[in-house]
């Protein structure tokens, strides 16, 4: 190759190169839009691992978009009130919403399955149901009738049981007490002769000071501690038997979901999968030494009496077989939910419950 004709291709390469790279340019912009959401949260600022999930995952968008994906995120009522948070979604009000979804099973039973039910699934079970079962398919076929699509982005673990004025020793104990519970839970509770009372988490205080309600639950010993209901309420009861592992959803509105360019997808997906594993985490680590404060503070701790729990579990029953034969969307989710708790529990008793009730003999008897 002679030296002139060696130059003229070098040339011509080079202006190939520069072209592809003033190509490049536009077409990662493209795929990097700038886009500004705002998200609109079920709970108050003050409970910083709930209302924290939301703040999670709108951080981790912003960090893997380089700024370009930026989700604001707003409190309870600075928008909406907080039980109206998936509504404003569904409705384009809101980009999104990070909310319980059994907050809305008023509008159609179905809600409820994808979050808690009484005597429902716990914390790993859901996990599983809805990453390695049906539970995602599920629920947002029903999610996409509602014009919303969603991920869980959250789960506290069981609950505990409430607070109570009085102590509740029999089902006698129940009947006329106005409660703060919410979701499919109070319907429940109903049948118990408790009145429900669906109250955001931060009237609860002042409900339970001024006698407005007799009795509330919220979440666990963390956040419980940061309400102060102690100081109102002092017997304290567990387990929360109506939310064995209650799922917090990022809730997004479906034509804005669909909008949205694969990349960003896949990245609010996995920010939320993050923030679903992390709030688990964190109230696992925080609820034991939030309970020994309470307790310190005098809080008295009540297990539920085997009739109440007995009650309970078959009154959930008669309220499943109701709501199946009138909402087609709850027969179908929960009869998949319903098989996979079967198995689930079978795999658990031989597994989990032999090795943590050996190692929970060890941690009493002070060999731990």
């Amino acid at each position: 190759m002679d030296r002139r004709s060696f130059f003229k291709k070098a040339g011509t390469a080079t202006l190939g190169a520069a072209a592809a790279t003033t190509l490049a340019a536009p077409a990662i912009a493209q795929q990097n839009p700038k886009i500004s959401w705002r998200l609109t949260s079920s709970f108050p600022k003050g409970l910083d691992t709930i209302y924290g999930g939301a703040v999670d995952i709108a951080d981790r968008v912003r960090a893997m978009t380089d700024g370009n994906f930026d989700i604001q995120v707003f409190a309870a009522a600075e928008i909406v009130p907080g039980l109206e948070a998936a509504n404003a979604a569904g409705a384009g009000t809101v980009e999104m919403a990070h909310t319980v979804l059994y907050y809305y099973y008023g509008k159609e039973p179905a809600y409820a399955l994808g979050a808690a039910i009484p005597f429902g699934l716990n914390a790993r079970m859901q996990n599983a149901w809805y990453n390695a079962g049906n539970g995602q398919t599920l629920v947002n076929e029903f999610m996409a009738t509602q014009n919303l699509y969603s991920f869980p982005a959250g789960n506290t673990g069981v609950q505990m049981g409430g607070w109570f004025r009085k102590e509740i020793n029999t089902l006698d104990d129940l009947k006329g007490l106005k409660m703060r519970i919410g979701g499919l839970a109070g319907k429940v509770m109903e049948r118990l002769g408790v009145v429900p009372q669906q109250i955001p988490g931060g009237d609860i205080y002042p409900a339970l000071e001024k006698g407005t309600i007799d009795a509330a639950e919220w979440v666990g010993p963390y956040d419980d501690n940061k309400l102060g209901f102690a100081k109102v309420a002092k017997y304290y009861y567990y387990p929360g038997f109506w939310e064995g592992g209650p799922v917090v959803h990022a809730v997004i509105n479906l034509e804005k979901w669909n909008s949205l360019p694969k990349n960003y997808q896949a990245i609010l997906e996995a920010a939320c999968a993050q923030a679903n594993a992390d709030m688990l985490a964190k109230y696992d680590a925080r609820n034991a030494v939030a309970l020994k404060e309470l307790v310190a503070a005098g809080a008295v701790l009540k297990p539920y009496s085997q009739e109440i729990l007995l009650a309970a579990y078959d009154a959930a029953i008669a309220t499943y077989a109701e709501l199946s034969a009138k909402s087609p969307h709850f027969k179908k989710i929960y009869d998949d939910q319903l098989a996979f708790k079967r198995d689930a529990y079978l795999w658990a008793q031989i597994g989990e419950y032999t090795f943590d009730t050996f190692m929970m003999i060890q941690q009493r008897s002070g060999k731990l």
